[in-house]
């Protein structure tokens, strides 16, 4: 896809250095985006891997000549809303550069460091498809002020669904665990967050930092929105077993599911209904109890008097 040069501002006169100049270079990640680029006549390429080799070509020689060079995902359908706000043609390769250089630059990108791109373009579908999570979990935590109390929602609703990713990882036992979070937006697919926990030989815990926050804010949503969302947590131990457990969001707070209820969301078609045979290999347990951090209310003994 189109590229973009950016110089710094100078002096003087003459041609600046090479090193001074920093690339973006935005490409269509997937077979579906690329699909969806084939519709314009200016697109004159017809398969994505030739693509993909011509735009890693390209890729070497920006980094050849000594500056910055970065990858971002060029999303076909942010281009099209893009030239129909601005009233400019879709079909034109300038617009497509003028794209690249004021929008795709602006999203999630990767520095180019001679990585071939099969290995790039998967950690940058993920980073633009956390940016957006992020983006649409940030929208939907902007509520104000709360009537009764005058407490910020959504920054109320973030320290408690902090809270509870703390207690949850904290109830992890050894192993590398997988844990998703769902939470349903209204009108539009659900938000989902993906954190990846690892026990080391020590039994401490190692945590993806970058995956941290997007995953408290999603479950932030659904505690600030009063909605439904869960938490499936899948860990694979040492030996190679794997056990999966969860939580439901209820009340403001993830309450364990028992070992009935993993094992009939896992051997349940979500789509019909009908069950599923179990996974080999995999224990179906319940979620541990985590402590919500508000103590229990005083209850006097059944024997206690009034004085």
């Amino acid at each position: 896809m189109a590229h973009t040069d950016n110089v710094r501002a100078r002096t003087g006169t003459g041609r600046p250095p090479e090193e001074e100049v920093a690339s973006t270079v935005a490409v269509l990640a997937d077979e579906a985006d690329f699909a969806a680029m084939r519709r314009y006549r200016s697109f004159t390429f017809d398969d994505h891997a030739a693509y993909l080799r011509r735009m890693d070509a390209l890729l070497r020689s920006l980094a050849a000549r000594g500056g910055h060079t970065s990858v971002a995902r060029f999303d076909p359908t942010g281009y099209a809303a893009y030239c129909a706000h601005l009233h400019l043609d879709p079909d034109s390769p300038s617009s497509r550069t003028r794209y690249t250089a004021e929008m795709a630059a602006a999203g999630a990108t990767l520095e180019y460091r001679g990585q071939p791109l099969t290995r790039l373009l998967p950690r940058l579908v993920r980073e633009s498809e956390q940016r957006a999570v992020r983006e649409r979990a940030g929208a939907l935590l902007t509520r104000g002020d709360c009537d009764t109390c005058g407490e910020d929602i959504g920054r109320a609703a973030l320290a408690r669904a902090s809270l509870a990713v703390r207690r949850l990882v904290e109830s992890l036992g050894p192993g590398v665990h997988h844990l998703v979070c769902s939470v349903p937006a209204e009108g539009s697919a659900p938000l989902l967050a993906v954190l990846t926990v690892r026990t080391d030989r020590e039994r401490r815990l190692l945590v993806a930092e970058s995956e941290v926050m997007p995953f408290c804010t999603v479950l932030a949503v659904g505690i600030a929105n009063e909605r439904p969302g869960g938490v499936v947590a899948r860990t694979r131990l040492p030996d190679g077993s794997e056990s999966v457990c969860g939580w439901s969001l209820r009340d403001g707070w993830l309450r364990p599911l028992t070992e009935a209820e993993v094992f009939a969301a896992y051997c349940t078609d979500a789509a019909t209904g009908e069950p599923l045979p179990p996974e080999t290999d995999v224990e179906y347990r319940a979620g541990a109890v985590l402590d919500d951090g508000v103590p229990d209310a005083d209850v006097p003994d059944n024997g206690e008097e009034d004085g």
